[in-house]
Order: C-alpha cells, then structure tokens, then sequence
C-alpha cells in the first residue's frame, strides 16, 4: 500500500458508506485511507488516531474498548451542530485507524503511539491530529512523538481533568496518574506550560499539589472556575499560553465530568462539571488556532449506562471540531 505513514497502525475497524442525503451523519462524513493508500493530504484538516491501550491503567479500565465504541456511538449524530448554526462537513476528518498494541509489552505499546505522532507530522503536519484514548498515559507519549518531530517547538498543555495526574514516576511509572509529570521531568514541556483545569475535592493529595507549585504549574478548580465562569477561564488559560509556547495541546480526560455526567470514566467523582459546560469548553478551544492536537482519554464503554458517557465523549469531539470551524471566520 503506497503513500501510508503508518506501520505503527491498524485500519479502522468500520467502514461505511458515503454520505448520498442532504444531511450526513458523521459516519457518513469521516473518511478512511483508501486500500491503494492514495490520499491527498492537502486536503485533510483533521486526523483520527485511535490508541486502543488500557494496560497502563492504575485503576481497573478498558479503555482501550473505547476507540471502537465512539465510532459506533457517532453514526447517531448529525455533522450539523444547531446551537452554533454550523456544519462540520466543511471540514476534512480522516480516521487513520489504531496504534498496534502489544499483548504484555507497555513499552512497546507506548513506542507505536511515539512513533505514529512522530510520523504524523512528518508526513502531513498541516493536519491536526486527534487522538482517541486509551488511558491517560497516551497522551505523554503523544506529545513526546509531537516534540521529536518538531524539537524547537516550544509545546504548552491545556487539560480538562479531576486529577493533576502528578504521580511519582518512580513508583507508579509511565501510567495514566503520570503522563504530566513524565512531560515535565523528561523536559518535555515545562511546569509553567501547564494549564489545568478542573481540579476538585478530595481526589488530590496535598504533595501533588505541592509538586504543582514547585514546578510552576497553573491551575483552576472546578469551584474557581464556576465563580469566574468556565468561558474565562479556558479563554484566559489560551491567551496566556499563546503568548509563551508555538503550540498548545489539549487533553480532555473524561473523569473531568461528574460521575453523574460520565460514569463510564474508571475515576468518576461527584462534583464534576456538567457535559454543557465541558462542550462549551472545547467548542471555545476550538476556535483558537494555537491549540493544535486533542485528544480524549480515560472512558470505559463496559461500565457506561445507555452509552451516556460514550455519547459524551463524541460530543465533546463535534463540539471541539464545531470551534474548528469558525477560526479565521
């Protein structure tokens, strides 16, 4: 197969039809790599990258389930979002499938997820890629293939998250508690580049906190965050980093929403945010031209009820890829 980037990768496990009626769904819209493997990356605004990996999980998770479970769950959404009165189908979305994984070897699953973004950005860097977990340890790997393909960018986090996901290295490794401070300690990023947002009640110990202010990180509380309203202080968080950083990743963990919004996530907690407020969020992200990768982590399909929080998830994948569309507009 020529002209295919990725032998870190599987295809898509589904593949459908294209869209004939006047308005598409969105499993009508995304498109796969043809088998000659032709494709015209000019045109493609967007890639999907699917990371199947839920070993690397200090709580008990499939996660890695999770992948195959949005692109079921979104043939029932529409590309048309009527609260913004905008159409995703102006966009290019190309599913380039899942990352290989290994059946014991986390490090030989963490190296394809490297790679894949590595190579991602060598071949069409214009694209943004975005990521479907998979648990939270994916997204240090991530923006570690991010940082090789481009070594002079400097690469500011924004992240959505109940937790500062601080865990020390030594005892926990490369899991879903440590992908920031692996960031940090590796050099990858710097602690001041790190805006997190989110944070709340009892799921933080109080040496995560102190290693947070140590290193300079920034962060708001769910309860700030309400008090000032989540449109400034995600508005604030983007202005600040632009200014310091060539680009701006954003992970949105979904344990960030209250266990009544997203009870699939393995760490759902009371007094999360509501999914409105997670949607406006990102939708506001999305149209800052500095953020340049997502990705979404951290849910568990076989611990969803009605496929609330997997409908969730996809949402908050539209309503980013809604921001998308009004930049320059």
């Amino acid at each position: 197969m020529r002209d295919y980037p990725y032998p870190q990768l599987e295809r898509p496990s589904f593949k459908w039809n294209r869209a004939t009626a006047e308005d598409p769904k969105v499993h009508e819209w995304i498109k796969t790599i043809p088998e000659d493997g032709e494709v015209d990356w000019s045109s493609v605004d967007v890639t999907l990258l699917g990371v199947p990996l839920s070993r690397s999980s200090i709580s008990a998770s499939a996660a890695s389930e999770n992948p195959d479970a949005m692109r079921r769950a979104w043939k029932s959404f529409s590309t048309y979002n009527i609260d913004y009165d905008r159409d995703l189908s102006t966009l290019t979305v190309m599913d380039l499938g899942d990352t290989r994984q290994h059946v014991t070897d986390i490090e030989t699953c963490h190296k394809h997820i490297t790679e894949a973004m590595e190579a991602g950005r060598k071949v069409h860097p214009h694209t943004l890629p975005l990521t479907l977990g998979g648990d939270h340890s994916i997204t240090a790997m991530l923006i570690k293939g991010m940082k090789r393909a481009e070594p002079e960018e400097r690469i500011g986090l924004l992240q959505f998250d109940t937790h500062f996901d601080l865990r020390d290295l030594e005892t926990f490794g490369p899991a879903n508690g440590t992908p920031v401070r692996n960031l940090i300690e590796s050099g990858t990023i710097k602690g001041e580049d790190v805006y997190n947002i989110g944070l709340h009640g009892f799921f933080n110990g109080k040496s995560l906190k102190t290693y947070a202010d140590q290193v300079g990180l920034n962060y708001v509380t769910m309860r700030e965050a309400r008090t000032k309203g989540i449109e400034s202080v995600v508005t604030e968080a983007i202005t600040e980093l632009s200014q310091k950083v060539d680009r701006i990743y954003m992970t949105v963990d979904m344990d960030v929403l209250d266990i009544t919004q997203g009870p699939a996530a393995p760490a759902a907690t009371p007094g999360g945010m509501r999914t409105d407020e997670l949607f406006e969020a990102v939708t506001l992200a999305g149209k800052s031209p500095h953020i340049k990768a997502m990705d979404i982590v951290c849910l568990d399909p076989t611990k969803d009820v009605a496929d609330f929080t997997v409908k969730a998830a996809v949402h908050t994948m539209l309503s980013f890829l809604t921001g998308m569309t009004m930049r320059n507009t």
